[in-house]
């Protein structure tokens, strides 16, 4: 045998800091766009796929999958869980770095490879999370510190979710500085453009249309009684109502950047046809937890994606008494599903919807894998086909709840 032949016949080594860019997965059950193909061979090369199909008589492979569902990395487009593992507990704050790395842990246990974190452009400071425009800043800066660092071996792809509390005019004041620096800096663009989700919580629309179940939550958080939930929701009301002009100014802005398409604009927490209205003539692109049917129907006619919560799909229903995610599921008006704050909702939420029949498996995986990655403009990932990503989830189940095996991410 010749010395070439010997060469290419050794298998090379394979780095446990990073997944192989060349392999052949065998024995997954491949959740396909289509259906599930059982004892399917994926073939990877430089870090894409590039053949799915069903194993030919005498082809080898590098990986025995046992069995285990094979998924597309899921993409989370909006979640606050980072914010959550800074404060674990109220005056309890940990460094960003530490933060990051803890909670990445926790998205690759949930299968996630892509994640937009939440940063909060809000002046209104809330005791379990300690939102700000600093704290909002100073994610954005941790994420951006935590993507320098050398991409060999990278576990999750880090994103940001821009919030803007369209009430806070420094809230509005700091999003724009920065998305300048952003644009400026060749960061953001047409062919890169940044996400961002604008919210309104003021009690009485939007999430907490009935303000009852605000005053609940804030006297639940804060340790006080009904009655004064009441009348420091009113403070609240009141104050938010002198910001109207700040609203109408964070509208106008986004409508300049959605037109530009250097950004893709969120509508968060919409809760009529006229709110979708409203959001398509400023170029929005999703509906982002729309709180009514009316709202989600409006949306899906006009082509926009539409994202529901996870732990809504798991809860059966909405904390804060708004529409249920399964019953939009049933009816075809959601196109992804995002954690919000709990990343293992969202391998959970797919497969209960596939076993309480709400839809076939591999509709409810897409709804966490291509769905997502359409809201938010990513075309490389979210499916197993040829072209795309070789971002591999491996899934096995216990007491019928998914389990995460192994998550190969394209480097």
């Amino acid at each position: 045998m010749s010395e070439t032949a010997q060469t290419l016949e050794q298998p090379t080594a394979w780095s446990l800091q990073q997944s192989p860019r060349d392999y052949v997965l065998g024995h997954v059950r491949a959740v396909l766009p289509g259906g599930i193909l059982d004892d399917a061979r994926i073939v990877v090369r430089d870090g894409r796929i590039v053949e799915v199909g069903e194993p030919a008589p005498g082809t080898r492979i590098d990986v025995d999958g046992g069995g285990l569902f094979c998924l597309p990395g899921l993409v989370d487009v909006h979640s606050d869980g980072l914010e959550r593992e800074r404060l674990p507990r109220p005056g309890a704050e940990l460094p960003w770095m530490f933060s990051m790395m803890s909670f990445e842990g926790k998205l690759r246990a949930a299968g996630v490879t892509t994640v937009f974190h939440g940063a909060s452009f809000s002046d209104r400071e809330a005791a379990k999370n300690q939102r700000s425009v600093h704290a909002a800043m100073e994610m954005c800066e941790a994420i951006a510190a935590w993507n320098e660092r050398d991409t060999d071996g990278r576990l999750v792809d880090h994103r940001v979710l821009h919030r803007l509390d369209v009430r806070s005019a420094a809230g509005l004041d700091a999003l724009r500085r920065h998305f300048d620096h952003l644009v400026a800096t060749g960061q953001v663009g047409p062919d890169l453009p940044a996400v961002i989700s604008h919210e309104d919580h003021t009690p009485g629309i939007g999430q907490y249309a009935d303000r009852t179940f605000y005053e609940q939550y804030m006297a639940g958080i804060r340790g006080i009684s009904m009655e004064e939930a009441r009348l420091r929701v009113d403070e609240v009301v009141r104050e938010r109502e002198n910001n109207v002009a700040v609203r109408e100014e964070a509208m106008e802005w986004l409508a300049g950047r959605g037109a530009t398409g250097s950004a893709r604009i969120f509508g968060h927490d919409p809760e009529s046809a006229v709110e979708i209205a409203d959001l398509a003539r400023r170029g929005g692109n999703v509906a982002e937890f729309p709180t009514t049917e009316e709202a989600a129907r409006e949306a899906r006619d006009r082509g926009m994606s539409v994202v529901m919560g996870g732990p809504n799909v798991l809860r059966g229903g909405s904390h804060s008494g708004n529409v249920s995610a399964v019953e939009l599921a049933r009816l075809g008006l959601v196109t992804a599903l995002a954690s919000d704050y709990l990343p293992s909702s969202l391998l959970g939420a797919a497969f209960t919807l596939a076993a309480d029949d709400t839809m076939p498996l591999h509709s409810a995986v897409s709804l966490i894998t291509s769905g997502p990655a359409t809201a938010v403009g990513l075309s490389d990932r979210g499916a197993l086909e040829p072209g795309q990503r070789a971002d591999l989830v491996l899934v096995g189940l216990e007491h019928r709840c998914p389990v995460v095996r192994s998550v190969l991410r394209a480097q």
